[in-house]
């Protein structure tokens, strides 16, 4: 165990839930892990008991959080939990934490078998409806001349990046035509339990998590990871957008928070040591943008930082967020005026530290 994770508390050790069986965190609460096929190679996914009052009578079912990716191993995961772990009642609802297809992939198609309302932020929704639509700007061929004015030049990157045109639309083929609105405060009931909305901006446009802190429970969805800093991006629709800051300043505010919380995150196991998490991803970025600062004693682009950040190999999935997080790294820094950017004569923007730059003029 590295020394950032001794830092944290594992109260279920190594174990995980089997496939298409819940595993039981708290009274009510079910934890259920489903297969990705990427190098991030699972999602958890929660199951809530509830209870509703419809036209005077108390109806008792489930509230689904996070819905996993539209492929066949997903649903039938799904179809397992119906089958046998449901206890015959309904699906009541279904929630999705942001727009992100392992997140909201098969809402469409739980709420349309569960005749079941979306719940979601306005922001959240609003970029699945677009993502899914594949609406110019948004759509997968945007990020092609977006990440070449950032010195996306290299003719294999791009062939690496070619078949996440299609990407967003494949695995999320469908979004609800209403959802109900979630607000940064507003007070759920789920099964008797009051959950706080508590929404984080930086990985996606409305982030939606979900805090009881009477139980001491918190269902953090990406905002909040025990082994892995939350991918923040800038893409194509937002280009001069800075989620790094979005993103330090969005953790603050699960800092009223109680110590021993047990954090339900939507990768990775549950864990407490929340405030310790959260100083740990701030160090992270903060380390990342000395580095990035440092590089940038001579005029970089993005597409030259990612070498620098990320010194593995990346597949196809994993450059596109490279790109957007070495761009998000230097928009902090461009922001904050320590770097200045500059657009070349060959049309790709670079930055280059301050006073270097000064000193060059």
């Amino acid at each position: 165990m590295t020394t950032l994770e001794s830092q944290l508390d594992y109260p279920f050790g190594d174990t995980l839930p089997a496939p298409g069986a819940p595993l039981q965190v708290a009274p009510g609460v079910y934890w259920l892990r489903m297969g990705l096929p990427f190098a991030l190679n699972h999602i958890n996914l929660w199951l809530l008991e509830d209870e509703i009052d419809t036209d005077g009578s108390s109806v008792k079912g489930w509230t689904i959080i996070d819905c996993g990716i539209a492929d066949d191993a997903t649903r039938a995961s799904w179809e397992v939990v119906f089958a046998n772990h449901l206890r015959g009642l309904p699906v009541l609802q279904v929630i999705a934490t942001h727009c992100h297809p392992d997140h909201v992939g098969l809402a469409d198609w739980l709420c349309r078998r569960w005749q079941a309302p979306l719940l979601m932020s306005a922001g959240e929704y609003a970029f699945a409806r677009m993502m899914a639509a594949a609406m110019p700007g948004i759509d997968g061929a945007s990020m092609f001349p977006h990440f070449r004015q950032h010195g996306l030049g290299d003719h294999g990157m791009e062939a690496q990046l070619e078949g996440r045109r299609s990407y967003y639309p494949a695995l999320v083929p469908a979004v609800p035509h209403a959802f109900r609105r979630l607000q940064d405060g507003q007070a759920l009931t789920i099964g008797g339990r009051t959950w706080r909305v508590i929404t984080g901006f930086g990985h996606s446009p409305e982030h939606v998590a979900l805090s009881c802190a009477d139980d001491g429970l918190l269902i953090s969805g990406d905002m909040v990871l025990p082994r892995i800093s939350t991918n923040v991006s800038v893409f194509a629709i937002e280009p001069e957008s800075n989620p790094v800051q979005l993103y330090v300043d969005s953790l603050g505010k699960y800092a009223h928070l109680a110590a021993d919380t047990l954090v339900l995150p939507s990768h990775g196991k549950p864990f407490r040591g929340l405030h310790a998490r959260i100083g740990q991803l701030c160090d992270h970025h903060a380390a990342r943008l000395e580095e990035v600062l440092d590089a940038c004693s001579e005029p970089r682009s993005a597409a030259d930082i990612v070498p620098i950040m990320f010194r593995r190999p990346l597949d196809a999935h994993q450059l596109s967020f490279a790109l957007g997080e070495a761009l998000a790294h230097l928009h902090q820094l461009w922001l904050s005026r320590r770097v200045r950017r500059l657009q070349h004569a060959d049309g790709v923007f670079r930055f280059q530290r301050t006073e270097a730059a000064t000193d060059n003029l």
